[in-house]
C-alpha cells in the first residue's frame, strides 16, 4: 500500500470519527488512535498552543509508541525551538522532516537518539487553525524515512483541517448547551436567591399532589411572608432589602434540608412543601421555622428583627391544586399577622370575593366601555448615544371613588373577569390615536404595545391591528409590539404564526420579560423578532448579585449573537446604566431614564429631560 493510500484510509477513518464525536477530548484521543492503528503511523499527538512567556505547547492527546516521550520532551513553539511542530504552529503551515536524524538536535523536543530509538524516522506537523488563528498542532511520526510525500501531506493536511473544524463545532455546541442551560436556569430559579421560583415550585407541587393522591397521603404547604422587606427596601434601599431576602432564603433552605422543597414565590414570599405531613407536623415545622428565621439580621451596621408570618394550607382539606394551596397558604399568612405565634392554619374566612373586588370588576368593564382609562407611557433611551428612541404604552385606571388603582390589581381583575382582550383593544386604539397625534405634530417616537397570551389567541387580533393601520395611515415604524416570553411559550406554534403576520406589517417586535420564561435557542432563532427585553428583576439586582450580572451579560451576548437588539428594563440608577453601557446593551428603560407619564406630557418631558433629541429617523409619508 502506497503512502498516499495509507493517508487516504486514515482520512476516511478520521471523518467517521468526527461524525461520531460527542466531546472534544474523546475526539482528539480517537483521532490519534485512528492515525496509528488504522493509518499505520508510529505515533500521533495533538497539542494546544499557550500564549505564555515560554510559548508552551500543551499536549492534550496522543497514541502510539510514545512511552516516555511526554515525560522527557520540552514542548514549545518559540522561535528556533521545537522542531517541525513548533514551525507549524508559528507559521500556520505544515512542516515536514523526512529524516529525523538530520534535524538540529537542539531544536527537537527530545534527544534525536531517543527519537530514533522509538522508531521515529520522519515527522510531519500540521497546524490546527480555529477561527482564523493557530490553536495547536497535529503531529504524526512515521517509522520510514521519506514517508510524507506531497500527496500524503495534502491528505493529512485535510484531515488536520477537518479535526480543527470538529474541535470548533464541539466548542460551539458546548457554548450553546451552556446558553440553553443558563436560560433554562433563568426560567426555573430565582435570580437573587438561586432558589427554585414559582414555576418550579408549581411543577414540584403538582407532582407531589399526584403522589399523595395515589398513596392516599396528605401534604402541607407553608408560605412565609417577610414582614419588614418593604420597610427596609424603602428606608435603606433595594440592595439592603435584597440582602434580607438572601439571608432569609439561606435560613429557610437550611431548615428545609434535602428532603423538602423551598422556593421563592414572590418578592417577599417563600413556600415550603412538606410531603406526607399532617396539620400537627406542619404546625410544628412552622414553629421551628419561626424560631430560626426571625433571629436578628445585620443590615447596614444595624441589627434588625426581620419579622415573618407563616400560613399553612393542607392537601386535601384546603385544596387539591397547586394554585388553590398556594393561594390559601398566602391568605393564612396574612391571617397569621394577627396571632401571637405569627403562624396559623388556613381558616377560610377570607377566601371569598369581597364586595369591593366584585364591584371593581363591574367598574372596570364600564371604564373600558366608556373610555375612562388613561394611557401612560415610559420612555426608552439608546444607551450609547443617550437619544430618546421611543416609549412603552401603559394603561392606568383612575377610579372615581378609590383613586388610582394599582396596575397589578386591575390587570388581575381583568384576567378574572375575562376582560383582557377588551382591555387590549382599548390600549391598541388609544396607542394608535396617540401615535398619530405625535406623528402629525412632527414627533417621530415609536410607541410599543404589550400583547398577552390571551391576545395571541384572539383570532381577530391581526385583523384589528391591520384595521388600525388603515384607519390612521401611519408608517409601521411608529408602532411596536411586546410579547412576554412566557406568553410565547404557552402556544409556541400559534405564537410564531401570529408574530410572522405582525412582522409582515413592517413593525418591530420585542420579547418582553426575557429570562422569566423558558424558550429554547432553536425556537428563539425562528421568531421574527427584533429585540429582547431583559426582565427588570435581573437588571435591578445585577450590581449586588453575581448571578443576575451573569444573566444580564449572557442575555446581551445572546441577543447580539442572534442579531437582535437588547433592551434593559428596571434601570434605576446611573451605576446600573454605566454597567449596561460597558456590557454593550442597546437600550434602557426605567426610573433613571424616565418614570411613566401621561402620553400627553411626553413632548414636554422630552424637552426638559437630560436626554438628547436626535433628528427624526422616520421619513414623512403622505397620509391618505
Amino acid at each position: 500500500m502506497s503512502y498516499a493510500e495509507r493517508a487516504l484510509r486514515t482520512l476516511s477513518a478520521g471523518n467517521r470519527t468526527l461524525l461520531r464525536a460527542q466531546d472534544e477530548q474523546t475526539l482528539l484521543q480517537d483521532m490519534c488512535r485512528v492515525i496509528v492503528e488504522l493509518g499505520g503511523y508510529r505515533m500521533a499527538w495533538v497539542g494546544f498552543a499557550e500564549h505564555d512567556e515560554q510559548r508552551t505547547l500543551r499536549p492534550v492527546a496522543h497514541h502510539g509508541f510514545e512511552e516516555g516521550f511526554f515525560d522527557i520532551a520540552h514542548f514549545t513553539w518559540a522561535e528556533g525551538e521545537g522542531g517541525p511542530t513548533a514551525e507549524a504552529v508559528r507559521t500556520g503551515k505544515r512542516a515536514v522532516a523526512q529524516d529525523v536524524s538530520t534535524l538540529v538536535a537542539d531544536h527537537f523536543p527530545i534527544p534525536l537518539t531517543e527519537a530514533l530509538s522509538r522508531g521515529y524516522a520522519s515527522v510531519a506537523a500540521f497546524p490546527l487553525i480555529i477561527a482564523g488563528e493557530v490553536a495547536g498542532n497535529l503531529t504524526i511520526f512515521a517509522a520510514e524515512r521519506d514517508a510524507f510525500d506531497e500527496s500524503e501531506c495534502a491528505l493529512l493536511g485535510e484531515m488536520a483541517d477537518d479535526l480543527a473544524f470538529g474541535i470548533s463545532t464541539l466548542r460551539m455546541r458546548v457554548r450553546h448547551q451552556q446558553a440553553e442551560e443558563t436560560i433554562r436556569h433563568m426560567a426555573y430559579f430565582d435570580a437573587l436567591t438561586d432558589l427554585p421560583n414559582r414555576t418550579s415550585l408549581h411543577e414540584n407541587l403538582s407532582a407531589t399532589i399526584e403522589g399523595a393522591q395515589r398513596e392516599n397521603q396528605s401534604l402541607a404547604v407553608l408560605l412565609l411572608k417577610v414582614g419588614r422587606f418593604q420597610e427596609i427596601s424603602d428606608t435603606l434601599g433595594y440592595q439592603e432589602g435584597d440582602h434580607l431576602i438572601v439571608e432569609m432564603a439561606a435560613r429557610l433552605a437550611h431548615i428545609a434540608g434535602d428532603n423538602k422543597s423551598v422556593a421563592r414565590v414572590g418578592e417577599d414570599e417563600f413556600a415550603l412543601i412538606l410531603p406526607n405531613a399532617s396539620a400537627e407536623t406542619a404546625t410544628r415545622t412552622a414553629h421551628h421555622a419561626m424560631r430560626e428565621v426571625c433571629d436578628p439580621v445585620s443590615i447596614c451596621g444595624l441589627t434588625m428583627d426581620p419579622h415573618a408570618y407563616i400560613g399553612i394550607a393542607l392537601y386535601p382539606g384546603h385544596g387539591n391544586t397547586p394554585d388553590a394551596l398556594l393561594r390559601r397558604a398566602k391568605i393564612a399568612a396574612v391571617q397569621a399577622k394577627n396571632t401571637a405565634c405569627k403562624y396559623t392554619l388556613y381558616r377560610g374566612t377570607e377566601d371569598r370575593e369581597s364586595t369591593r373586588r366584585l364591584a371593581l370588576m363591574s367598574d372596570l368593564r364600564r371604564a373600558i366601555d366608556q373610555n375612562e382609562l388613561l394611557l401612560y407611557c415610559q420612555p426608552k433611551v439608546v444607551i450609547k448615544s443617550g437619544e430618546v428612541c421611543g416609549a412603552e404604552a401603559l394603561v392606568r385606571w383612575q377610579h372615581p371613588q378609590h383613586g388610582m388603582i394599582a396596575t397589578g390589581e386591575f390587570i388581575a381583575l381583568a384576567e378574572h373577569a375575562g376582560l383582557i382582550m377588551p382591555l387590549t383593544r382599548w390600549v391598541l386604539e388609544a396607542a394608535f390615536r396617540q401615535s398619530y397625534s405625535w406623528y402629525e405634530s412632527g414627533m417621530r417616537r415609536p410607541l410599543s404595545v404589550n400583547l398577552s397570551a390571551q391576545d395571541l389567541r384572539d383570532p381577530r387580533l391581526i385583523e384589528r391591528i391591520t384595521g388600525l393601520f388603515a384607519t390612521w395611515a401611519m408608517p409601521p415604524e411608529m408602532m411596536q409590539f411586546e410579547l412576554t416570553e412566557s406568553a410565547l411559550m404557552e402556544d409556541p406554534a400559534g405564537a410564531l404564526e401570529t408574530l410572522a403576520r405582525l412582522k409582515a406589517m413592517g413593525v418591530e417586535l420585542f420579547i418582553d420579560d426575557f429570562g422569566t420564561g423558558y424558550s429554547s435557542l432553536s425556537y428563539l432563532q425562528k421568531l421574527p423578532v427584533d429585540s429582547l427585553k431583559i426582565d427588570q428583576s435581573f437588571v435591578m439586582s445585577m450590581l449586588a448579585n453575581a448571578g443576575s450580572a451573569i444573566i444580564v451579560r449572557s442575555t446581551v451576548e445572546l441577543g447580539h449573537n442572534l442579531g437582535l437588539g437588547v433592551v434593559a428594563e428596571g434601570v434605576e440608577s446611573e451605576a446600573v446604566w454605566d454597567r449596561l453601557q460597558t456590557l454593550g446593551c442597546d437600550t434602557a428603560q426605567g426610573h433613571f431614564v424616565g418614570r411613566p407619564i401621561p402620553t400627553a406630557q411626553f413632548n414636554d418631558w422630552e424637552a426638559q429631560s437630560p436626554w438628547s433629541r436626535p433628528a427624526p429617523v422616520i421619513e414623512d409619508r403622505p397620509l391618505n
